[in-house]
């Protein structure tokens, strides 16, 4: 009696295992056929949909194709906005010769390849800097271009225009004022280097490219802050352009080049991080910043800036003469710099200095020539000193000196010792 019970439980519990795929089975039918029906009462609404997402795309190709010739508009806006906002005068800066001098030089010739400033925080690294804003001179470029081409030196051009002056058209040229572009610390990869429109490229074969921010800075001044805290990835974009001098954005097989010649000034604070070497070695001269200690000279610093914060259009006034002399002079020394010379006997004793420091590579023969000269010409001369190399040499050898942590001489000083000895001051 139990066992037939048992058989009979067996029997049971199988026809219901059995009858569930089938009901499954049923159900999912059901649901398929009413999905149909609802298609077939609805045609149009999938229609409608692609030709949504059609105009959509067209929509968005149209923008990225506008974006194109609107950059020059807004590289003009963003000079508007640059002189919306107040920055405090270059010649109102009371101190830091050395930083002062070596920006300076950068703008006379970008070629002697940026600065790196280092220093104590709170000591107007960053406000120096951006004061050089109103001292950028004017440069010649190709109207309509995102790239800031220069309308006559070839390795400045960008691949649309040297081809469009090798098939002999007729460049419209305007005059602007050299870019400053700041480079945050979280700016991605596409932001700095431009991006390619992968859709354009493969609807209508087109390379549709969006320039970042290495593109902007073409013939201009790049200025990363803190940039010992710079992201790796980043660092590696600007050790390749600054090598190369050109910008290559690679996607999905699509290879796209840019000039992005630039001067890259970067500052920091030390106790916040060492900056890489690679990196460190690329910025041409190098100036450490000190606290001020004079007490007269704190008080007027606080004073001068308290009357910017009070009246920015005010202050700025009061220093619009000594801006503009000083904006006539950098222009001035930049029409003179191919006129300048100098000796033989000099370009040995630098290399000489170079050799004794055992500074490896030429690098830093080659920027304290090109600094020594801005200098000479910057004070509108034609020959180079030995008072103009005395001066540059610090800025331009300090950072490529091999560090000893058992020397207690400053790596400036020590650069000015061998000068005297060799040069028998």
């Amino acid at each position: 009696m139990a066992a037939a019970m048992q058989l009979a439980q067996v029997a049971c519990c199988n026809g219901h295992a059995m009858a569930l795929p089938q009901l499954r089975q049923t159900r999912m039918i059901s649901h398929s056929a009413s999905v149909a029906r609802s298609a077939a009462l609805r045609p149009a609404q999938p229609q409608r949909a692609c030709q949504r997402a059609m105009r959509s795309s067209v929509a968005m190709r149209s923008a990225a194709v506008a974006e194109a010739p609107a950059a020059s508009a807004a590289n003009d806006d963003d000079e508007e906005d640059n002189a919306a906002r107040p920055v405090f005068p270059f010649t109102a800066i009371v101190g830091q010769e050395q930083m002062k001098l070596a920006l300076l030089l950068n703008i006379i010739d970008p070629k002697i390849g940026g600065v790196m400033v280092m220093g104590d925080r709170g000591t107007g690294k960053s406000t120096t800097v951006r004061a050089l804003t109103d001292l950028l001179p004017k440069i010649q470029v190709v109207a309509g271009d995102p790239f800031n081409s220069d309308p006559v030196d070839q390795e400045s051009m960008s691949d649309d225009v040297r081809q469009r002056v090798r098939a002999g058209e007729q460049l419209e040229v305007k005059a602007t004022r050299i870019n400053m572009v700041d480079l945050p610390l979280g700016a991605t990869e596409d932001r700095v280097c431009g991006t390619i429109d992968i859709e354009k490229a493969l609807t209508e074969g087109v390379k549709a490219f969006e320039p970042g921010l290495l593109a902007k800075a073409n013939r201009g001044v790049l200025y990363v802050d803190e940039v010992n805290l710079l992201d790796d990835h980043l660092v590696d974009v600007l050790l390749d352009s600054a090598a190369s001098g050109w910008n290559t954005v690679e996607r999905e097989g699509i290879s796209i080049s840019h000039p992005a010649r630039f001067i890259l000034v970067g500052s920091g604070n030390p106790e916040e991080g060492e900056l890489r070497p690679q990196l460190l070695d690329r910025f041409g001269m190098h100036a450490e910043i000190r606290t001020v200690k004079d007490p007269s000279l704190r008080v007027q610093i606080v004073e001068q800036r308290a009357e910017f914060d009070a009246d920015p259009a005010a202050f700025r006034s009061s220093y619009g003469a000594t801006q503009q002399e000083l904006t006539n002079k950098i222009t001035a020394a930049r029409k003179l710099l191919k006129e300048v010379k100098l000796d033989y006997e000099d370009r040995v004793k630098i290399s000489e200095i170079c050799s004794e420091l055992d500074v490896d590579g030429l690098r830093g023969d080659m920027v304290t020539n090109r600094a020594a000269k801005a200098l000479a010409a910057f004070e509108g001369r034609t020959q180079v000193t030995q008072e103009d190399i005395f001066k540059v040499m610090p800025l331009c050898l300090r950072h490529r000196l091999r560090k000893d942590p058992l020397e207690q001489i400053d790596s400036g000083e020590k650069v000015q010792d061998t000068f005297k000895r060799l040069y028998g001051f």
